[in-house]
């Protein structure tokens, strides 16, 4: 059975957590540590020069050492990325290491550069408005807002769900009262036939993203951030798969019908 380590992996260090987060290492991790400092693996992500996704590994000296303390207060040490494309496209990360504690100090581009172009499909599946503030959240997120990332995230969750809603008023049966009186999981289980079934599978979604709201603090909130996302993701790439299918059948009708038209 695999375990979720507590520390951020060396992709998370670099690509998804904010600027001036503060990590902490226990003693016995220290080895979780060394992973980012002599990072020397490869990593896919966003290439803006090359405006998609690319294979990046690691430019320059750097140390190669078994030694699980070797980062342990070394002050600012630079990771710097080349693209496999054009090692000339590189990305920038600068951290600083206090004692047992990593932060990530600077870096080129931002964050919100290298993770909104993995977003842009969803404009096909959200109003404007909506995918406006999906990237919105991102982009707080990566300057250290975690209640602000949250707000947004949630009203995109809310719209996913009145979206259902309006699907279903003029069903016959449907009862929109005890709908409208519902706390937010039951309205979700009265909906499950519209919505994607990870969605209903974890109905809790909403009651974190409003406990992060109005009890979390910044820090829980960035913590919390990425698992969230991920989750609203997956929603939206339901979305995006039925649409897809939607289309392909509408052609393959059309298809079909024209090819019996013509024999």
């Amino acid at each position: 059975m695999s375990t979720v380590s507590k520390y951020p992996t060396p992709k998370e260090f670099l690509i998804d957590l904010p600027l001036y987060e503060i990590v902490t290492f226990e003693d016995e991790d220290l080895e979780e540590g060394r992973k980012l400092y002599c990072f020397n693996e490869t990593l896919d992500t966003y290439c803006p020069e090359c405006n998609q996704h690319s294979i990046f590994s690691r430019l320059g000296n750097y140390t190669t050492t078994s030694d699980a303390s070797v980062w342990v207060d070394q002050g600012r040490f630079v990771i710097s990325l080349g693209c496999s494309r054009n090692r000339s496209h590189t990305l920038f990360f600068l951290f600083q290491a206090d004692g047992q504690t990593i932060q990530k100090i600077g870096q080129l581009p931002s964050i919100a550069s290298l993770n909104l172009f993995d977003v842009k499909k969803y404009s096909k599946v959200l109003d404007k408005k909506y995918f406006q503030e999906l990237t919105k959240s991102i982009g707080l997120a990566s300057h250290g807002v975690g209640v602000g990332s949250f707000v947004y995230l949630r009203r995109i969750f809310e719209f996913l769900i009145e979206e259902a809603h309006g699907n279903v008023t003029s069903v016959e049966g449907w009862n929109e009262s005890t709908y409208t009186t519902a706390r937010m999981a039951e309205k979700i289980e009265m909906l499950k036939t519209q919505l994607p079934d990870f969605l209903v599978e974890n109905k809790s979604m909403y009651s974190i993203l409003s406990k992060g709201i109005h009890e979390l603090s910044e820090n829980e909130c960035l913590a919390a951030f990425p698992v969230v996302k991920l989750g609203i993701e997956i929603i939206l790439d339901d979305k995006l798969e039925k649409m897809r299918r939607e289309q392909k059948l509408a052609e393959a009708k059309k298809a079909i019908a024209s090819l019996a038209s013509s024999l």
